[in-house]
């Protein structure tokens, strides 16, 4: 099967605003999801994030600190694991792609356009995947409203 890996340019509103909807959407089309950050603290702080974005809905999911993670519909990480059998994989704050692309049906990479390091490291991985058989890359960017457009 191919891989879709979708790569989010964020311009304007930060990743604790736009992770929430696409985790909903995920968890909404019955898909695991297993969240990647570049670090054990930021981990912790959109785990904490995820409970009280909003009142009106409710997202479940959790760290390797919940407990029973094979359970979880959407599962936060600062490392490579899987351990929900996600198959779909959000990599944020320059978390590296995996080495088993294949392993997941898309890979949303979710980077600053604001942070020079990112956009290098979101241009090596864009290289990286338009190179390798079997994958799909596309590009998306968000306008003033919010709203995500396929630019290529």
């Amino acid at each position: 099967a191919m891989t879709e890996v979708l790569f989010y340019h964020l311009e304007g509103p930060p990743l604790e605003r736009v992770l929430p909807r696409i985790l909903e959407l995920c968890v909404a089309r019955g898909w695991r999801t297993v969240v990647e950050t570049g670090s054990p603290e930021r981990r912790d702080a959109l785990d904490a994030h995820l409970w009280t974005y909003t009142d009106e809905s409710f997202l479940p999911h959790g760290t390797r600190a919940d407990g029973d993670p094979e359970d979880q519909p959407v599962y936060l990480t600062a490392e490579g694991d899987n351990p929900n059998g996600a198959t779909v994989r959000v990599l944020a704050d320059r978390a590296p792609l995996p080495p088993d692309l294949p392993a997941y049906n898309r890979i949303v990479l979710i980077f600053d356009g604001n942070d020079p390091e990112a956009l290098a490291q979101a241009r090596t991985d864009w290289r990286t995947v338009t190179r390798a058989e079997g994958h799909s890359a596309s590009y998306w960017r968000q306008d003033a409203a919010g709203r995500w457009s396929k630019v290529r």
